[in-house]
């Protein structure tokens, strides 16, 4: 199979009842990132939470009611401290969690080094600097389309205990 070929299908099966959520508290950020997915993911459905119990409010609905997970999160650091950013990506992360599996980025304007080291020692996909104008926000959205929806190959949409 041709990488082209290889790439179609994997897009095809990334983009199947695809949706993405955002925990983001900020909502001038949700705002820029929901305009920047119009433009480049449009056939990803945007869901937003704005703190860490809504978050695990709707992944928790997700999994009681038997609807598709989020093929991948977008986890604010600081909600509005990083401690609770922390707290739900080790919450999500925990061996015992049913969401597991998901790839959690973090986004964050924090550039330190402890709090990168930090975020990867509890089990993020991904840091990500957060851009700071619609430009560089648009051109994040169109990376991310690129390599979460077009190139790797995301878990399923349903739990697999």
């Amino acid at each position: 199979m041709s990488l082209n070929r290889h790439n179609l299908s994997v897009s095809s099966q990334n983009f199947k009842h695809a949706s993405l959520l955002v925990v983001e508290d900020n909502d001038d950020h949700w705002h820029l990132i929901q305009l920047a997915m119009s433009r480049s993911l449009a056939e990803v459905k945007a869901i937003r939470a704005a703190n860490a119990d809504e978050a695990i409010a709707y992944l928790n609905n997700c999994f009681l009611n038997g609807y598709d997970l989020p093929k991948l999160i977008l986890l604010d650091l600081y909600l509005p401290d990083r401690e609770a950013g922390w707290g739900l990506l080790k919450q999500l992360k925990h061996s015992s969690s049913a969401f597991k599996q998901l790839p959690i980025v973090i986004l964050s304007y924090s550039n330190n080094r402890e709090d990168i080291s930090e975020s990867y020692f509890y089990g993020s996909t991904s840091y990500i600097t957060k851009p700071s104008d619609i430009g560089e926000w648009q051109s994040y959205i169109e990376t991310l389309r690129i390599y979460w929806w077009e190139t790797v190959t995301l878990p399923n949409d349903r739990i697999i205990m």
